[in-house]
């Protein structure tokens, strides 16, 4: 899954050399031999004073080794930025001219290029375009070229979504992570789109929208198999045990998320045009696993976690989403599992399971509908702890019984999620889900990173000494002090394990420090302050959150820079 295209050319892959692109067809012709080229010109994204436009060319004549797209503007429109063509201008005549990886343009083959432009007043679209001189005929459908890769029987998932498959590179943080002193190292990874608000479905400030990201993930795909990761993340009463994370819709706001968040959604990624993709969706992250930690007579338990247990809403709002996304013949559903510092104690570890199975045969959904679990999304754990086990005991104590481990069954994510998904089998879910694991910022690397176990003088020196996870507590999880970037994004990687995946853009703020007013939705949390001393939920320890972070979702400059610097596997 790594990549070699720079960060830039990260938003519009080339398509050159696939079979089967089909050209737009003006209504009445008999076939596309009498169209000689077609252009497809969308504006992706736009705002006041610019905007970000792809645009795709199908060959019908002969083929090409060079070629080169030709339009000129009505208006004022410049052109400042480009990728994946050598573009040009002069007034308003523009010329798009292969690079030289891109020169070869077979007969039914496709090419796509990207840019960025500055206008003021109206942004007309070009209504002429020529191909090495020839006029082409436009789509005006807005439906693009179809897929060039053929899907294949969609009414068949695979096995591992992942297998075999590129994964999309989200151009919008790709950008931001270039950006950063150091950052085009990673800049090319696949990172998680996340659906966080109703508005986010149709894009946030200019931003790029669901139907833009999978019209790029298109671009990305070519010939081959592309996964799109999407997070669907609006539950009614969202993360009720945080802050930060809470979400715009109230507690009993579910049909609001049913017809104006999933159906949204499911429409969109329902598209014949999106077929070719394989589009995983990690389902509703932090909200089933404080039904069974903090709720009832338990001292991590809330009020608002309370209502939604009695309530019903966070496993209605689950069912219904497994049931109307896992209609779609190529989307992937994979639900939120927590992490092992959550739901790796024995009264954590089973309930969870059979409340995971009881949403995912709700409103509707089957089994069928999941095709497996995440865990670790967005949070820290280390994804394999080498210098101790579970089974290990120093001077006749037990592991489980140090002050970091706590009786909990697991010591790190990877022996989690294998368990885990055992259980899962056993209450009734397929026998070949598989396990996403969330390796974004669990690395632990630099200088504090321990290169042998701890010393034996208890069972706390041996594992304080040896653990990579440096965290204060392990249900500390916001924006933690010394964390790394983790294992880089790869499928199949150990048994069970579907993928390790960046599902949590690095960069990305999981709170902000102080309070800061915003009209998102989310809250302050103590947890986000660096100088908070705690709660029942991390052990009354102090948070080990960074100072001065913005809003979660929002860019953490002096974050991205940390996990760079701690990545294990070193960058």
């Amino acid at each position: 899954m790594s990549r070699t295209r720079t960060a830039i050319l990260a938003a519009l892959a080339l398509i050159a050399g696939a079979t089967g692109t089909a050209a737009a067809v003006v209504p009445g012709d008999a076939g596309i031999a009498a169209i000689p080229c077609s252009v497809d010109y969308k504006v992706q994204s736009q705002w006041d004073a610019g905007f970000t436009a792809a645009v795709t060319v199908t060959n019908n004549g002969a083929a090409k080794s060079s070629w080169a797209v030709k339009w000129s503007y009505a208006g004022n429109q410049k052109v400042t930025q480009g990728w994946n063509a050598k573009i040009s201008q002069s007034g308003a005549a523009v010329t798009a001219a292969n690079e030289t990886y891109n020169g070869s343009l077979p007969s039914g083959g496709s090419v796509s290029f990207g840019f960025n432009a500055s206008y003021s007043g109206t942004n007309a679209l070009p209504t002429t375009f020529t191909l090495d001189g020839v006029t082409c005929n436009v789509d005006d459908g807005g439906g693009g070229p179809t897929d060039p890769g053929d899907p294949g029987d969609p009414s068949t998932k695979v096995d591992n979504p992942y297998a075999g498959a590129k994964v999309y590179v989200n151009p919008e943080w790709s950008a931001k992570a270039a950006a950063e002193t150091g950052g085009s190292r990673i800049s090319n990874q696949p990172t998680g789109v996340w659906l966080d608000r109703i508005a986010a479905i149709n894009g946030v400030n200019g931003g790029m929208g669901l139907r833009a990201h999978l019209d790029a993930a298109l671009a990305q795909k070519g010939s081959g198999e592309e996964v799109v990761q999407l997070v669907v993340y609006d539950l009614p009463g969202r993360d009720c045990a945080a802050l930060a994370s809470n979400g715009e819709l109230g507690p009993t706001e579910i049909d609001k998320y049913k017809t104006q968040f999933i159906d949204p959604i499911a429409a969109i990624l329902a598209d014949s045009k999106y077929a070719g993709l394989r589009i995983v969706t990690t389902i509703e992250i932090d909200s089933l696993p404080n039904l069974v930690t903090n709720t009832g007579s338990r001292a991590t338990a809330t009020p608002a976690c309370d209502t939604m247990l009695a309530n019903g809403n966070y496993v209605k709002g689950v069912g219904y989403a497994l049931a109307k996304l896992g209609a779609i013949p190529n989307v992937y559903n994979y639900i939120d599992a927590g992490h092992h510092g959550w739901l790796g104690w024995d009264d954590n570890f089973a309930p969870s399971a059979t409340l995971f199975k009881q949403a995912a045969t709700s409103e509707g959904a089957t089994v069928d509908d999941v095709h497996g679990f995440i865990t670790n999304t967005a949070n820290y754990s280390a994804l394999k702890e080498n210098n101790f086990t579970i089974n290990d005991s120093v001077n006749g104590t037990s592991v489980r019984q140090s002050k970091w481990v706590d009786w909990n069954r697991y010591v790190d994510e990877l022996s989690y999620a294998q368990a885990f998904r055992t259980q899962l089998v056993s209450v009734g879910f397929n026998s070949g889900i598989g396990m996403l694991i969330d390796t974004s910022r669990n690395g632990w690397g630099g200088t504090a990173r321990p290169a042998g176990p701890g010393a034996t003088t208890s069972v706390d020196t041996y594992v304080d000494g040896g653990r990579y996870d440096r965290r204060i507590h392990v249900g500390n999880w916001c924006n933690q002090s010394g964390a790394g970037l983790g294992e880089r994004p790869k499928a199949a990687p150990a048994a069970g394990i579907d993928a390790y995946v960046w599902m949590k853009p690095p960069g990305e703020s999981d709170g902000s420090s102080t309070a800061i007013p915003n009209d998102e939705g989310k809250g302050f949390d103590r947890m986000c302050d660096p100088t908070y001393t705690g709660n029942a939920r991390n052990g009354n320890s102090m948070s080990g959150a960074l100072a001065n972070a913005p809003l979660s979702g929002h860019w953490f400059s002096a974050q991205f820079q940390q996990l760079m610097q701690n990545a294990y596997p070193p960058l």
